[in-house]
């Protein structure tokens, strides 16, 4: 069986700069019935695992490391063993929410995971936090862009460590040439296509 996607959302809150907003996060599960990958660690680690359903986890990939996207990432890597990743330009976030706990493994523009046969090709797409990456699935026709890219136009940039002339380069650069029909699967909200957000 060829690899899949699988998706929750769950609720919980997003902190910086002095402020606390609630908000709801896509979680993406990308594998087969053995093996996955989960694309961010938001709010609960038991409704991420219940998307997991048993497999075995090869990586735990956050796309950025605002406290909503990374809350939960060290809990859920202790409960499947397997291993975080982020850009190296997220660690001023990363200690925002995690002082005193080790950086996870890097992630670099290019770097090719591999998930259940399928290729996840990193994309580093800085604008909304320094080092936010998207991951480009070409074989299952989609991209996961996290806080970069949503139905309707780029992730905000009015908080600290983002930029508007940078979010919308990136968008411009690297996933705008993508094919058309891509699928977008966000960090928050409903998907769009690459086609649908071309601006």
């Amino acid at each position: 069986m060829g690899a899949r996607v699988d998706h929750t959302a769950t609720s919980g809150t997003f902190s910086l700069d002095g402020e606390t907003f609630d908000v709801d996060n896509n979680v993406w599960v990308i594998g087969d019935d053995a093996t996955c990958v989960v694309v961010d660690a938001p709010h609960s680690v038991p409704e991420i695992l219940r998307v997991v359903d048993g497999r075995e986890v090869a990586a735990i990939v956050l796309t950025h490391a605002h406290d909503d996207h990374v809350r939960v990432a060290p809990e859920l890597a202790a409960a499947t063993g397997a291993p975080l990743l982020l850009h190296p330009a997220e660690e001023v976030l990363w200690k925002l929410t995690h002082p005193g706990l080790p950086m996870p493994a890097p992630l670099s523009d290019g770097q090719e995971i591999e998930a259940a046969g399928t290729t996840l090709r990193v994309l580093h797409t800085p604008g909304h936090s320094p080092g936010a990456v998207c991951l480009y699935a070409p074989e299952l026709g989609c991209v996961f862009t996290g806080d970069t890219l949503f139905q309707g136009g780029p992730g905000a940039t009015g908080r600290s460590h983002s930029d508007r002339p940078t979010i919308e380069r990136s968008i411009r650069d690297r996933l705008l040439p993508l094919p058309p029909e891509t699928v977008v699967h966000t960090g928050h909200g409903p998907d769009t296509t690459i086609g649908a957000e071309r601006f």
